[in-house]
């Protein structure tokens, strides 16, 4: 069992909060940052990978939108919860993300390929494996047809189970517009999809073992050699 693993049973038992935890990292316990990982890791993943439709474009982003909530954790003010402030974080990382994506596309589509690139099957994690049964594997196509905007309402609120206050927080939007676009994506998913499938969507979009575990090691080595609160080092 490793160190990281026991500070993060540790803080399950003692019922550390958040910012409890902030501030201990704060005051240099730079180690103790790997709870909050542990914590969002899988919630900060689903919503990039919402955004972006891309396994490793999505981890990249949880990867940066962690450097960068550490760099300027001091500004991290309580006025919301910490997760909230650290889920807008990762949702401004995917669509920044998202955006320049989209731009080299055009321009990758402006110029003329001599012979097609051959096609390549992605890798798939042995958690990813263990997920692919049939109910799982049609709601998560399901909800990829989505529009970007529905796709990221949904993901927040049916998946994530965050509630309306936090996905608006986190999004940019009033709290009747998120409740407006998670009824329509609800409809283009359709209600008895939905409904079928709620009993398995803490397992879709797994994050967990490996994958998580990457993550962490990224971002404690990325961070590790930096003060905290610096955001010009990023």
């Amino acid at each position: 069992m490793t160190e990281g693993t026991l500070l993060f049973q540790q803080a399950t038992a003692e019922a550390w909060t958040d910012e409890d935890v902030v501030a201990r990292v704060l005051t240099g316990e730079t180690e103790l940052y790997e709870i909050i990982m542990r914590r969002y890791n899988q919630r900060l993943y689903r919503i990039a990978r919402a955004i972006l439709r891309s396994n490793d474009e999505a981890e990249d982003v949880v990867q940066d939108a962690y450097v960068r909530a550490y760099e300027h954790l001091h500004q991290f003010l309580g006025r919301s919860r910490f997760s909230t402030w650290l889920t807008k974080i990762a949702v401004h990382e995917a669509l920044s993300r998202a955006q320049k994506l989209n731009r080299s596309q055009e321009l990758e589509a402006m110029i003329p390929q001599e012979q097609e690139a051959a096609l390549t099957e992605p890798s798939i994690s042995p958690e990813q494996q263990a997920s692919q049964t049939e109910m799982e594997r049609l709601l998560e196509e399901a909800i990829l047809t989505l529009p970007e905007h529905f796709r990221t309402v949904l993901m927040m609120r049916d998946i994530e189970e965050m509630s309306t206050s936090e996905t608006a927080v986190a999004l940019d939007l009033s709290e009747e517009n998120v409740k407006v676009r998670l009824h329509r994506a609800r409809v283009l998913l359709r209600d008895e999809l939905v409904a079928r499938a709620s009993a398995s969507r803490s397992r879709v979009f797994p994050f967990m073992g490996a994958s998580c575990d990457r993550v962490v090691r990224t971002v404690m080595t990325r961070i590790l050699n930096r003060p905290v609160g610096n955001p010009e080092a990023f």
